[in-house]
């Protein structure tokens, strides 16, 4: 039997450590469930949720070419069973206390369908802008141009 990627198995926990769980697959071979992935909520020490010996059905996630597998029990459960994450309402910005210097406030509403260079343009723009008005703080705060310490 191979193991393929998005395949549910039920496998059995064969050992714990701090970063995630070791999980025996019907075949033989052991993959490894992530610390994050096995509840939808943080955990913080593994050892809550599991112990060694626990029957556990797992999602295969990936499997790499050197033989690692990688599991997770949290997407194996059925998508009725996972809690539902509440969407968070898009704002712009991101900083809190202020705009970014920008009226209106957000980000700016620019074409979709920019290419690489305007965006390079647009971001080089933005970005010798931020720089200048640091600049000019930290210059302020030293005194002004060419203030040097003897």
């Amino acid at each position: 039997m191979s193991i393929e990627v998005d395949s549910k198995l039920q496998g059995k926990v064969t050992g714990i450590t701090n970063f995630g769980a070791f999980v025996e697959l019907p075949n033989g071979s052991t993959g490894l469930v992530h610390i994050s992935e096995v509840a939808d909520s943080y955990v913080k020490d593994i050892n809550e949720h599991l112990k060694v010996g626990d029957a556990v059905e797992v999602k295969v996630m990936n499997v790499g070419d050197d033989g690692k597998i990688g599991l997770s029990i949290r997407r194996a459960k059925p998508e009725s069973e996972r809690p539902q994450r509440p969407q968070r309402p898009r704002t712009g910005g991101g900083r809190p206390g202020g705009s970014g210097g920008r009226s209106g406030g957000g980000r700016p509403n620019h074409n979709r369908t920019e290419n690489f260079e305007q965006k390079m343009a647009r971001f080089m723009k933005d970005s010798e802008e931020r720089l200048s008005t640091l600049k000019r703080a930290t210059e302020s705060k030293r005194g002004g141009r060419g203030a040097r310490r003897g």
